[in-house]
């Protein structure tokens, strides 16, 4: 037997050795349950990581975006803990780690850019050309890539960041069934139980990006993007029965445009009502602190809702409508309160004071850093990794 054979049995026997804490037989493989509920082992390789990013905003974004900003935190703290991250996103980002960009500045503000999908398939041939550089590649544009992906011996893994109850996706999956995927929140998986889903790893936030604000404010807050299903109507009408401020602190993209003019633009001349536009994380530190209550009342599948960690970090109480991660996210009575109804949601704002904000931002710290975030990704591109160090030692042992 050739000696790079013996080399990769005993490679396999001693990662085969390694025991998990509490990991039970098969969970290497299509584990279905939340990563860190399997404790994970010291990750003791230093790895060299892709993160490839939406090129819609830039890495953090420097307004609105949730995708693009989950990506920073993580790329950061991979970076922090030691690895080798290389990032792909828009020359605009901002980041420790290596940056491979396939376009000058993020694609969202940018008038000039007719064709938004042209410069996403730049980034994936420049991808493609650096793939022997990586030991895993982690993606966060949807399907985009699959095709690629599946034609590449490289470990990969995508996390889907979006809704998935559209049913033209069901054809594009279903071809793509092998394709190892991570949901956001368990409730994201509905549509699709039947996906080739790692784990559940829920986002993360640096510790230190927000503040905590142990005093209550006096206004209501609305904070994220004006479209009808985010039901801004509804947080307007939850203040004005309680006689609270509201302050409205949101994006307005193009295809809301209409909506926007029609239904909500009208609303905003009412009494407290103050529209405040598209903010930064300077100000949201601000706003999101000095609020008395965030109002998330949506009306949608809502994949996890980055909004209510956030508030929570600044010990902010959120109160939001029973859909989609809610449930996952928020600990009902402890920070905030998740309603079923108008009359429920006003019955809550009454109730915040009955709250505490300490145990809010307590509550941040426990279940949403992103330290956790990262380690528990760690243990997946571990998997990757020794799921493809043991089909090796198979292939040589037939070859052999």
């Amino acid at each position: 037997m050739r000696d790079d054979c013996g080399r990769a049995i005993a490679l396999s026997l001693r990662l085969i050795h390694i025991k998990r804490p509490n990991a039970r037989e098969g969970d290497h493989r299509h584990s279905t349950s939340r990563c860190h509920e399997i404790a994970p082992q010291a990750i003791m390789r230093s790895m060299r990581i892709a993160q490839v990013s939406p090129l819609y905003e830039s890495v953090p974004p420097k307004y609105y975006g949730g995708t693009e900003r989950v990506v920073s935190y993580l790329t950061e703290e991979l970076v922090r803990q030691g690895h080798e991250v290389t990032l792909f996103a828009s020359a605009d980002s901002t980041t420790r780690a290596r940056l491979i960009p396939p376009c000058r500045v993020s694609l969202r503000l940018q008038k000039e850019c007719i064709d938004q999908l042209a410069h996403h398939i730049v980034m994936l041939e420049l991808v493609a050309k650096h793939a022997l550089d990586f030991d895993v590649i982690h993606f966060h544009i949807d399907y985009l890539h699959f095709p690629l992906s599946r034609r590449q011996s490289i470990p990969h893994l995508t996390t889907l960041h979006g809704r998935l109850d559209i049913p033209d996706l069901v054809p594009l999956y279903r071809e793509f069934a092998e394709m190892p995927v991570v949901s956001i929140s368990t409730a994201q998986r509905v549509p699709l139980p039947w996906a080739n889903w790692l784990a559940t790893v829920h986002h993360g936030l640096p510790k230190e990006l927000y503040r905590f604000h142990p005093a209550p404010g006096k206004y209501l807050l609305f904070l994220g993007r004006i479209s009808p299903e985010k039901r801004i109507d509804r947080a307007i009408e939850i203040a004005r029965r309680i006689a609270m401020p509201l302050k409205i602190a949101a994006k307005v993209d193009n295809v809301d445009r209409q909506y926007f003019k029609q239904i909500i633009e009208p609303l905003l001349t009412l009494p407290g009502i103050e529209y405040v536009g598209e903010v930064g994380d300077g100000e949201k530190d601000e706003l999101l602190g000095n609020a008395y209550a965030l109002v998330f009342p949506i009306d949608w599948p809502e994949p996890f809702g980055l909004v209510m960690i956030e508030a929570m970090a600044c010990g902010t109480p959120v109160i939001a409508y029973r859909q989609g991660s809610v449930a996952e996210v928020l600990d009902d009575g402890v920070t905030g309160f998740i309603v079923d109804g108008l009359d429920d949601a006003v019955r809550a704002v009454e109730r915040v004071k009955e709250l505490d904000r300490r145990r809010c931002r307590q509550v941040f710290e426990e279940r949403f850093a992103v330290a956790r975030m990262a380690r528990e990704y760690l243990v997946l591109y571990e998997r990757l990794l020794d799921n493809r160090s043991a089909t090796n030692v198979t292939l040589h042992v037939a070859s052999g």
